[in-house]
């Protein structure tokens, strides 16, 4: 059974709500209504065309009789209005026989001698547009008396061959009732036919649109519509669908911002917008595991991605986005920690076995070994903080590789800075920036090393004035020549058999802190993996 969606209208209004049938059953009904009128119009036009078609014939004939009668052709000329009885005779008989209405007879200047209307008698005989008068047969449209007749001029030629009058044959133009009378027979069967085939028609379109539609009414359909986009927009998380096609077919607001998305993004492609070619292709492709960590702009966003499939089709994807950047760098932040509760563990045990080598020393009373081993390892511990501030005068800095230091040292790894680095205090963004290049790059060259003989890794900073350099430069194995182009890519990552979502974003992260500085980052090798990274100290990061 399709899921029913619940009625939130007032029963008074559901009881006059029209159902789809019956909306479109109207709809027909007025189309046929509206084709039925057009329909008389055309009938009506083409009953009036076939009324002048066939009348003007008839007329123009009875006018050409009585114009050759030899009895009008002879008095016609001396005729004068009510004189004489052959030639109102002759044109009453015309009429009769042609079945006309009003037929009429005058002299040369017009002048009407004998007509079946009494009122025109020695009158001018209504010409209109009529070129009787230069010796030609004319048919048309006149009106007389307010009524409009179909009326034919035909001259009337004497024996002479001069023309001597003219006789008029004319019939009167049917009343529109008339004409609808006419067409009514036909105009009924058309009505009939079409409300049977408007109602069936009607009738099926809508059960149709119905099925297709799970049975639910339009203002349902409009509701939960309403109610969709109310939800999907409402949402802290970001939604996205895209149909078989990869056009985008639902954005919410949320989805836009964490994606970059323009706000005409609804029915594009996602090759036709401005996605990177590594989310395009999370979107486009089934996802293996739940989050999938993304970098967009420089923020971490985790999808997930669901086909979405209708009646065992499938018909495009659904993916949902949340914002992992804060709990990105909470997990960072708590990594750290970690590592130093266990750097402060281990540094625990090595000041416990140092406490024991002085109380073992001074109960056998080498008391001036005590303070050898006391000075040695106060002087090893000095020499590698002042070894690291003496070059790098900021403190954010500096801290920094003091602790890799100790962690460097904790893993087995020599981590030494070049005699050569020197950098000033710089403002709180860019140390912010700095150590996030510098801690990615050292993490990523102590676990390229760890493992391998003699392991070392060497940092060095320079400050060329409006540009600052860090390069860290390891013994590993290096980064595969078929790698280079791809070590900064977002999601790579050179340790293989691991299922962390987190793994692949330090090098990405730092390219986006130099990238956004005015900056760069490179690779190469040379008997190891050499990064070099350059920050502009005079741009803002955006």
């Amino acid at each position: 059974m399709p899921h029913q969606p619940p009625d939130h209208r007032s029963p008074l209004r559901r009881g006059r709500r029209q159902t789809l049938a019956g909306q479109y059953l109207v709809l027909q009904l007025l189309i046929v209504a509206a084709v039925l009128v057009g329909v008389v119009a055309l009938s009506l036009a083409q009953s009036t065309r076939t009324f002048e078609r066939v009348e003007g014939r008839r007329a123009l004939s009875a006018a050409e009789s009585l114009a050759a009668t030899p009895a009008v052709r002879q008095l016609l000329p001396q005729a004068r209005p009510r004189f004489g009885s052959v030639l109102p005779a002759v044109a009453e008989g015309v009429r009769s026989s042609s079945g006309s209405e009003w037929t009429a007879l005058a002299v040369g200047d017009g002048t009407v001698v004998t007509s079946s209307d009494p009122t025109q008698m020695g009158a001018p005989l209504p010409l209109g547009d009529s070129a009787v008068m230069s010796g030609r047969a004319w048919t048309g449209r006149l009106e007389m008396g307010g009524r409009s007749f179909l009326v034919a001029h035909v001259p009337v030629i004497g024996d002479d061959g001069t023309m001597v009058g003219l006789a008029a044959v004319g019939r009167r133009y049917p009343s529109f009732a008339e004409l609808l009378g006419q067409a009514a027979p036909n105009l009924l069967a058309y009505l009939g036919v079409s409300l049977a085939l408007g109602t069936a028609g009607s009738l099926m379109l809508a059960a149709r649109v119905k099925r297709q539609t799970l049975g639910m009414e339009p203002d349902e359909i409009a509701g939960l519509v309403e109610h969709r986009e109310a939800i999907v927009h409402g949402v802290k998380e970001g939604v996205l669908a895209l149909d078989r096609e990869q056009r985008i077919t639902l954005a919410n607001s949320t989805a836009r911002h964490l994606l970059q998305l323009p706000a005409d993004c609804l029915g594009r492609r996602l090759e036709d917008l401005p996605v990177p070619p590594e989310l395009r292709e999370v979107l486009a492709s089934d996802q293996a595991q739940p989050d999938q960590l993304v970098l967009v702009g420089d923020r971490i966003v985790a999808l997930n991605r669901m086909p979405l499939s209708s009646r065992g089709r499938l018909i495009g994807s659904v993916t949902t986005l949340r914002d992992r950047t804060e709990l990105s760098t909470l997990e960072r932040e708590l990594g750290m920690t970690r590592a130093t509760t266990d750097l402060l563990r281990a540094q625990t045990h090595e000041f416990a076995n140092n406490l024991h080598t002085i109380s073992g020393l001074i109960q056998i009373g080498e008391y001036d070994e005590v303070v050898k081993f006391v000075d040695g390892v106060h002087l090893s511990r000095t020499r590698l903080h002042d070894d690291i501030t003496s070059r790098i005068a900021d403190p954010a800095l500096a801290a920094l590789l003091i602790a890799k230091t100790s962690v460097a040292a904790e893993r087995g790894v020599e981590l030494r800075l070049d005699g050569a680095s020197r950098l000033e205090r710089v403002d709180e963004e860019l140390a912010r920036d700095l150590t996030t290049v510098a801690g990615n790059l050292v993490d990523n060259a102590m676990e390229a090393v760890t493992g391998r003989p003699a392991p070392r890794v060497d940092v060095a900073v320079r400050d060329a004035g409006d540009t600052i350099e860090i390069e860290v430069r390891d013994n590993g194995p290096g980064v595969p020549e078929e790698h280079l182009a791809n070590v900064f890519r977002q999601g790579y990552t050179t340790k293989s058999g691991t299922a962390d979502a987190e793994r692949g974003f330090g090098l990405a992260l730092a390219r986006l802190a130099c990238v956004r500085r005015g900056g760069g980052i490179e690779v190469h090798n040379d008997r190891g993996a050499v990064f070099r990274a350059w920050l502009t100290r005079g741009m803002t990061a955006a």
